[in-house]
């Protein structure tokens, strides 16, 4: 297996459709990450300098299962609303920190993975928002959920009385936003020829 970054984003990708039906799921998803991810680091770390080189992948993913499971199960406690929503989701946190590790991740600076969990989050809370105002029509919806309020029929703000374009919401409609969001990314990045 190579050390290149592009498995670690490319893994990224499917919380990133999956995920960000709704600005709820994806702002909840990106805290379980960096909680998941934070408390991996420090643990891989720590136990790194006393593992043989044999039963570094196996410790690996035995913590990456164990931090996740026990960030799962906190989900379902803390709301299982939101949970059953981006449950299948989560469980690729741990995933993603065994391939962050092979990868030299956690040894790198502390302003690199700042910016990946940056970089992460923003597409994250973006792709959630946008997909949720074209999908709903609403901002905030189901925000109870992840605040465990009492008040639980609250609706978000809602823009549109009709609605908006379900397929946002949907798998599709997430890869078409992102191809969207991306051409637009490369269009305004190339620069204009000169005349």
């Amino acid at each position: 297996m190579s050390k290149s970054p592009l498995l670690q984003h490319s893994l990224m990708l499917a919380p990133l459709i999956g995920a960000t039906g709704s600005l709820v799921s994806a702002l909840g998803l990106w805290l379980m990450f960096i909680v998941v991810i934070s408390v991996f680091g420090l643990g891989m770390n720590a136990l790194r300098s006393r593992l043989l080189a044999s039963t570094h992948l196996p410790a690996s993913v035995l913590l990456a299962t164990t931090l996740t499971s026990c960030a799962e199960l906190g989900a379902q406690i803390w709301s299982l609303q939101w949970h059953q929503q981006v449950g299948i989701y989560s469980a690729l946190i741990a995933l993603q920190c065994v391939v962050l590790d092979h990868t030299g991740f956690f040894q790198s600076s502390r302003r690199d993975r700042l910016r990946l969990y940056s970089l992460f989050g923003a597409l994250m809370v973006g792709l959630g928002l946008l997909r949720e105002l074209i999908g709903n029509g609403t901002l905030g919806n189901h925000l109870p959920w992840l605040l465990v309020a009492t008040q639980t029929d609250w609706r978000g703000w809602v823009l549109t009385a009709d609605g908006g374009l379900r397929l946002a919401t949907l798998a599709p409609g997430g890869f078409i936003l992102l191809g969207l969001l991306v051409a637009a990314w490369q269009a305004w990045q190339r620069p204009t020829p000169s005349h």
